[in-house]
């Protein structure tokens, strides 16, 4: 029962951010998250292309092109050059006004996004930015997990709004590029569909190093490639490389 009420959330949850929408672009690592997402568009009829920045050889770019081929959808790789990268990083940490050093790296990995989205002709750009925070896909969840549910979920309403933070300033960095970017699971709706979700659900133990667990058995309905289905967590900011160079810059 779950899991059917969660995927017709999930499909609802799509179709209500694409109205009047037919062609778009996904932020896509190859992760469990970007590839439900590329999945459930896919089978809306949606005209996809996936997207994927980050150095030459990072795990993302690699991971990713793997996969896009195994779900057949369209994939335009950004390769990020040292240089430029340098320039566009204390670029936008100026622009946005921000000390946090995730939120910058990821207007740096967005601004890449929407540099490649813009060159391919595609205006809008969906991310998968919602299921680590409300389905507890976080490793730091396994160190709040026997303090209880009520801690765990507030917890998670913490980091929504962070989250709702960072896709302000990425919006603010996306719309040099005249690309809008759509987040359908941090609407109202979605949002109040998986807080209703059991903990257990979600996440099992301290121990649990994948969590995450009905978005995982879902990935099953959608014949998701079982290397996805089981890898665990990894930022994009860590998995296309640019944590690594924005501190040697920074």
């Amino acid at each position: 029962m779950y899991n059917l009420d969660l995927i017709n959330a999930l499909f609802a949850t799509v179709s209500e951010n694409l109205k009047g929408i037919n062609k778009i672009g996904i932020a896509f690592s190859g992760g469990i998250d970007s590839t439900l997402l590329a999945m459930i568009c896919k089978n809306m009829g949606i005209d996809t292309t996936l997207f994927t920045v980050g150095f030459p050889h990072s795990n993302d770019i690699e991971f990713s092109k793997s996969i896009s081929q195994k779900i057949k959808i369209n994939h335009k790789i950004l390769e990020i050059d040292k240089d430029d990268f340098a320039i566009v990083s204390k670029k936008i940490k100026k622009e946005i006004s921000c000390n946090n050093p995730s939120h910058i790296e990821n207007c740096i990995a967005f601004n890449y996004i929407a540099k490649l989205a813009s060159k391919n002709g595609t205006p809008f750009v969906l991310t998968a930015n919602g299921f680590d925070e409300l389905f507890c896909g976080y490793n730091n969840f396994r160190y709040i997990f026997d303090k209880g549910s009520d801690t765990i979920n507030a917890t998670i309403e913490s980091k929504i709004l962070k989250e709702l933070e960072l896709i302000d300033e990425i919006k603010q960095i996306a719309i040099r590029y005249h690309i809008s970017i759509l987040q359908p699971f941090l609407s109202k709706g979605f949002i109040s569909v998986a807080m209703m979700f059991p903990i257990y659900a979600k996440i099992i133990s301290n121990d649990d190093l994948l969590r995450k667990h009905i978005i995982r058995k879902i990935a099953l309905a959608f014949d998701i490639p079982s290397e996805v289905i089981i890898r665990r967590k990894k930022a994009l900011q860590y998995g296309s490389l640019i944590h690594r160079y924005y501190k040697k810059i920074d």
